[in-house]
C-alpha cells in the first residue's frame, strides 16, 4: 500500500495514540499476574504480538470491542510451554520482553519472528538468560531469532551491555521478580535509550512490583507478585512527534495543531517539545490539560543528542530538512538496529527528496540551507516511523510525494494517515 502527499496546510485537533511501549509492558505485567484490565491500550499489530505470547504461555487477552481495553488473565508468574512457536512478527519489543519470560518455563520455547525481526541482535539477551540459570540460544548461532529458551531460569548476577538496546534491561527486569534470586542487572556499557527502562519501572511500581537502581545498573528482588485490578495506558510521545512536526511545519497561517493525551509521564519521546523549541518553534505544553499547541514556525538548525530518544531520528531528521543550518543527530549509532537501519534509511529518503546529508557510523546531519524538498518515491522499509516521518516531509515538498509500505504505520498508529487527513493534509492511501 502506497501513500500519496500532496502539499498541504494543517490545522486542528488530534489525538495521538496510545503508548505502545506502556502497552506492551502492561500487558506482560497483566500476564505475569493474575487478572488485569488494561484500559486504553494501543491496538496495533506489536502489542497484539505481546498478547499472543501471553495467551501462548497459558494466560488469556481478550480486547474489547471498541479496542477500549484488554482483559487479561495471566499465567500466574511462571510460564507454561507453549503448544506452537511463538510468532512475534515484526515486534522487536515482543521478542526481546518474551526472550526472558520464557526463561522462567520448565521446558522449551521456541520465538520467531518476520525477516526483519529476524536480522535484530539479541546474543546479548540469551548470553544473560544463560547466565542466569535458563537455556537461550539462535537455531542460526548468530544470536539472531529463531531462538530456542527455557529450562527455569532461577536469577542471580548478570553483566551486560547498556549500548545495543535498553529492551534487554526491561526483559531482565520484568521477569526477574518472579525469579528465586531475583535478578541484578550491571551494565558494562552506558545505557541508551535510559527513559525505557524508567518506564518499566513506572508500570512494574504499578503493579506492585519493587526495582531499584544501583551504582551498576538496576535490581530485582525475586519472589514478587504481580497485581493490579486496573491499569490506563497514557499517550504516546513517539506518534505525537510526527503530529507536533506537521504543525511546527505545515500549520495553516494564524491558526495550530493542538495535540491531546500529552500528559506527563516516563517517555523520553516528551523531548520532542524541547528539540522544538530549540528549533525555534512556537510551541506550548499545557501539562494539567495534556495538550500541547504549535504554530508555524521558522526553524534554525541544532544538535540533538539521540542516546536515550531513538525513535525520534526519523522525525527530527524531516525537521531538519526544512530548518535553516544545519541540523546534527548523534549518538544514533543504536538507531540502526530498529526496524532496519535508520540512519541510512533517513539518509537516503532524505537526498532522493532533494535534501543534502551528511552520514557517518553514529550520526546524522541536515543540511537545512543547502536543502529545497521535492516531491518523489521513498521506501518505508517496512518501518513505521519512516513512513509517517517521511510523510510529514511530502506536506512541505514541492510536488506529490509517495511512501511505500503505508500499512506499516498499523505497528504503532493505525489511523494515522485518517487523522493527518482530518487535520487538512491531502493524503490518498492506495
Amino acid at each position: 500500500m502506497d501513500a500519496h502527499v500532496s502539499p498541504s496546510r494543517v490545522a486542528g485537533r488530534a489525538r495521538a495514540p496510545p503508548s505502545k511501549s506502556y502497552t506492551h509492558r502492561a500487558i506482560l505485567a497483566a500476564g505475569y499476574g493474575e487478572g488485569t484490565t488494561v484500559t486504553d491500550p494501543l491496538d496495533s499489530a506489536d502489542p497484539r504480538a505481546t498478547g499472543r505470547a501471553v495467551e501462548a504461555f497459558g494466560g488469556d487477552v481478550s480486547w474489547a470491542e471498541d479496542a477500549s481495553a484488554v482483559d487479561v488473565s495471566g499465567f500466574g508468574g511462571r510460564p507454561g510451554t507453549p503448544d506452537n512457536v511463538v510468532d512475534c512478527a515484526n515486534s522487536g519489543t515482543t521478542m526481546r520482553l518474551v526472550t526472558a519470560a520464557a526463561g522462567l518455563a520448565d521446558d522449551l520455547v521456541v520465538l520467531t519472528g518476520d525477516e526483519s525481526l529476524r536480522s535484530r541482535p539479541q546474543g546479548a539477551l540469551l548470553d544473560a538468560v544463560t547466565s542466569l540459570g535458563g537455556r537461550a540460544e539462535s537455531t542460526r548461532r548468530n544470536g539472531q531469532a529463531p531462538l530456542v529458551v527455557g529450562d527455569g531460569m532461577t536469577g542471580g548476577t548478570v553483566a551486560i551491555p547498556g549500548d545495543v538496546s535498553s529492551q534487554f534491561v526491561t526483559a531482565l527486569l520484568m521477569a526477574g521478580a518472579v525469579t528465586d534470586e531475583g535478578i541484578e542487572v550491571e551494565l558494562e556499557t552506558e545505557l541508551k535509550s535510559a527513559p525505557y527502562v524508567e518506564i518499566t519501572r513506572e508500570v512494574l511500581a504499578d503493579f506492585g512490583v519493587d526495582t531499584e537502581r544501583t551504582e551498576t545498573g538496576f535490581a530485582v528482588p525475586g519472589g514478587q507478585t504481580y497485581a493490579a485490578d486496573e491499569y490506563a495506558v497514557p499517550g504516546d510521545f513517539s506518534s505525537m512527534s510526527y503530529l507536533l512536526a506537521a504543525g511546527a511545519v505545515a500549520a495553516e497561517d494564524g491558526e495550530a495543531v493542538v495535540v491531546e493525551g500529552a500528559r506527563p509521564s516516563a517517555q523520553g519521546d516528551s523531548a520532542i517539545v524541547d528539540v522544538l523549541d530549540r528549533m525555534g518553534a512556537d510551541i506550548e505544553w499545557d501539562e494539567d490539560a495534556g495538550e500541547i499547541t504549535v504554530h508555524q514556525s521558522s526553524l534554525s538548525g541544532v544538535e540533538v543528542d539521540v542516546g536515550d530518544t531513538p525513535d525520534l531520528l526519523p522525525t527530527i531528521a524531516v525537521l531538519g530538512a526544512v530548518a535553516d543550518g544545519e541540523t546534527r543527530i548523534v549518538n544514533a549509532e543504536h538507531v540502526r538496529y530498529k526496524e532496519t537501519d535508520r540512519v541510512a534509511a533517513m539518509a537516503e529518503s532524505l537526498e532522493r527528496m532533494g535534501a543534502s546529508v551528511t552520514e557517518t557510523q553514529d550520526s546524522l546531519t541536515v543540511h537545512g540551507g543547502d536543502s529545497d524538498l521535492s516531491g518523489a518515491t521513498v521506501q518505508g522499509r517496512g518501518d513505521h516511523r519512516l513512513v509517517m516521518a517521511l510523510a510529514v516531509a511530502g506536506l512541505v515538498a514541492d510536488g506529490e510525494t509517495t511512501v511505500t509500505g503505508a500499512e506499516h504505520v498499523d505497528v504503532s498508529f493505525p489511523d494515522f494517515f485518517e487523522t493527518m487527513e482530518r487535520l487538512g493534509a491531502g493524503v490518498a492511501v492506495e
